[in-house]
């Protein structure tokens, strides 16, 4: 089987979109499906403005529906709704082709804050971009309810996973006064990292992560300790040397970086709105609550190992299961050899 993901956001961002499509291509590949990655890597490129690391493909759509066209797929996923989103979504509907898509982003939560335009016109896209595939893969069961309130159709769920081998318990490298508050991702307005590092906390507050919003938050917040971008092991070195990790967005539609902490066995603390509500919910590794000052306070009794446990139950194999389960539902409609490729891997 030959599975076709299209994504405006690949390497070298540093993601949860990015790590999801990694990580499930690893395991699809286990599965025996051929994956090909239809990426901005593929293409020249230009930066997003006031975004420049994330480098958007600049090709005509006739283009990148060539490319999509030579993989000769048996099966279309469109992971973003960027200019290779698009284009790939316009070849799929011209050709008769059957795909699915997946939300990961509030992009009209994240454009209204940069500009004056409203929501309601942006979901309105999104809406009928989505709704022209089989399914809408969504990660939470709170974003699954808000959208399908939006009126967009044929949502299914594509749960998360965590690298519980990479991040686990390790001895610390982080020589700061204790309890030591960290913050992991893109530092970006809609991360609301100022709220957290607004708190009155004892110990220090780190931030890992680079973003436009890092020379601001520096200036405003010099007892802070901002580390920059961490990625493999030095970014799991990071988790384990933390006491709480503190999750301020109020806007992500998951938060990997919260199974990441966790499995490094980090307690975390997180205002109750979906995203952390959906991960952590009832479990009791992390403490969720509008005085976010409080929750991290509180996230310091948490055991570790209770943590760790929660992680572990969390899988990429799980995930690309369920993703692929998708794929092949999404495809059952259809007849001929490229059907038949994918009946042959729900099979197995």
């Amino acid at each position: 089987m030959k599975l076709l993901i299209a994504t405006d956001a690949w390497r070298p961002q540093v993601n949860g979109v990015v790590r999801t499509l990694e990580r499930t291509g690893e395991q699809l590949a286990r599965f025996g499906v051929e994956v090909a990655m239809l990426s901005p890597s593929d293409f020249r490129t230009w930066p997003l403005p006031t975004y420049p690391e994330i480098r958007l493909a600049r090709a005509l759509p006739k283009t990148i529906a060539a490319a999509a066209a030579a993989s000769r797929p048996d099966a279309v996923h469109i992971a973003t709704e960027g200019p290779i989103g698009f284009a790939v979504r316009r070849w799929c509907l011209a050709t008769g082709r059957p795909f699915t898509t997946s939300f990961h982003t509030r992009f009209p939560e994240y454009l209204s804050a940069r500009a004056p335009v409203p929501e309601r016109l942006t979901y309105a896209l999104l809406r009928r971009f989505h709704n022209a595939g089989r399914a809408t893969m969504v990660a939470t069961e709170s974003l699954r309810r808000e959208l399908a309130a939006r009126r967009f159709e044929h949502i299914v769920p594509w749960t998360r996973g965590v690298d519980s081998e990479l991040f686990r318990p390790r001895e610390s490298t982080l020589d700061l006064p204790r309890p030591i508050f960290l913050f992991v991702g893109r530092v970006a307005v809609e991360k609301n990292i100022g709220a957290f590092l607004a708190l009155d906390l004892p110990g220090s507050k780190v931030v890992v992560g680079d973003g436009p919003a890092l020379p601001a938050l520096k200036a405003a917040h010099p007892e802070a300790h901002f580390l920059g971008m961490r990625t493999g092991e030095v970014l799991a070195e990071a988790y384990a040397g933390a006491d709480v990790f503190v999750f301020p967005s109020r806007t992500d539609t998951f938060g990997i970086v919260l199974l990441e902490a966790l499995a490094a066995g980090v307690p975390v603390a997180a205002y109750p709105v979906p995203g952390p509500a959906d991960v952590i919910g009832g479990s009791g590794v992390g403490v969720l609550d509008e005085d976010l000052r409080l929750a991290a306070l509180a996230a310091l009794s948490i055991p570790r190992d209770k943590c760790r446990a929660f992680a572990l139950a969390r899988s990429w194999e799980a995930s690309a299961r369920q993703f692929l389960d998708n794929v092949v539902t999404a495809n059952a409609l259809e007849s001929g050899p490229s059907a038949e490729r994918v009946a042959k891997v729900a099979a197995r």
